[in-house]
């Protein structure tokens, strides 16, 4: 069966706890960007998630949550993506806190349309890296390793190699793309423009697209036609 972000080249990351101006948010969802992304890695709560869901129902691109917390799973999304931090010594962001979350909401998780998201956190200054734990200094063949183990033991759906708020290391992104064989490519980080865009777009699979809506409407925009203008190497 094909999976909803099998298609999927260029995804706009939207945090619950930034605002965008409404005028911007429909220039965001008539884009082009095949999909929008709901997460965030401090800040959010129920309500300000549903209010972005609110604002968000009526599109015709798919919208999916990445559910750091289990009272974030709302019902309404498109998709649900389970994060699991692969280079982390807390036991907690790579299963844990999924399991705790079983116990309670199992019955009630739509599994049809929820996947799992191994995630590789590669900047040590970001939030993320520090609510998490992660070890951002990974060498290229430490993080190929991590890909192997997500694609070939964990068999993961999905691979996101993130730098949150920096441009991230191209040859490092190559080197995990070679070793996966069905574990599809994300990559997230420092993307302000086309030409970022294109570069990684050369190697991931899927491009996300975050920081930039806030401060640079334009550049985030011009992103999208550039990742469709950009053939992956082989």
């Amino acid at each position: 069966m094909k999976e909803l972000f099998s298609d999927w080249r260029h995804v706009f990351k939207l945090d619950p706890d930034r605002t965008l101006p409404q005028r911007e948010l429909e220039a965001v969802l008539g884009s082009g960007t095949d999909a929008i992304m709901v997460g965030g890695s401090s800040g959010l709560t129920y309500d300000n998630t549903a209010a972005l869901l609110e604002r968000l129902t009526g599109s015709d691109i798919p919208i999916v949550l990445e559910v750091t917390h289990p009272e974030l799973a709302l019902p309404g999304f498109d998709a649900y993506l389970i994060p699991m931090v692969l280079n982390t010594g807390q036991g907690d962001w790579i299963t844990g806190r999924q399991a705790l979350a079983l116990e309670e909401m199992a019955g009630l998780i739509p599994w049809e349309k929820t996947w799992a998201e191994g995630y590789l956190i590669l900047n040590e200054d970001c939030e993320a890296a520090r609510v998490s734990g992660a070890d951002a200094s990974l060498t290229e063949f430490q993080a190929a390793a991590y890909a192997r183990l997500a694609d070939r033991l964990m068999r993961l759906p999905l691979l996101y190699v993130e730098y949150s708020g920096r441009f991230g290391d191209m040859g490092l992104l190559r080197r995990v793309k070679r070793v996966l064989s069905g574990t599809r490519l994300i990559y997230g980080g420092g993307i302000d423009g086309p030409q970022r865009a294109s570069q990684a777009a050369r190697i991931a699979s899927t491009v996300v697209v975050g920081n930039v809506l806030y401060h640079d409407l334009d550049g985030a925009l011009s992103t999208v036609q550039a990742v469709r203008e950009t053939e992956q190497e082989i």
